[in-house]
């Protein structure tokens, strides 16, 4: 019986390429927040998780950015997201975008 070829498999490739500086403000508490950066890294976003339930100043700051006192708000390279608006972060990041063709 002939051997059987052994065909190496590449590692996984990030779905994107993360050179976006992201934000999440956000509570231990907050569902959506969670649910938030759960998508981040199961889409290979890196981001910084701000809890402003700990931090009065970054509280302040994301009122003064986003209007808004609830949670999560997203900052994507000085575009702020409140809420988990799946469409415009996808955007935004692009994910789940298709590759130019050459």
């Amino acid at each position: 019986m002939p051997a059987v070829p052994v065909v190496p498999v590449a590692p996984p490739v990030p779905l994107q390429p993360n050179n976006y500086m992201t934000k999440i403000y956000s509570t231990p508490t907050c569902v959506y927040c969670k649910t938030l950066k759960g998508y981040f890294k199961k889409n290979g976003v890196e981001f910084e998780d701000i809890d402003i339930s700990k931090d009065e100043k970054q509280l302040q700051k994301m009122i003064k950015d986003s209007g808004q006192m609830g949670v999560p708000v997203v900052d994507i390279d000085g575009e702020v997201i409140v809420g988990f608006d799946k469409e415009k972060i996808d955007r935004l990041l692009k994910i789940g975008a298709q590759p130019a063709k050459a």
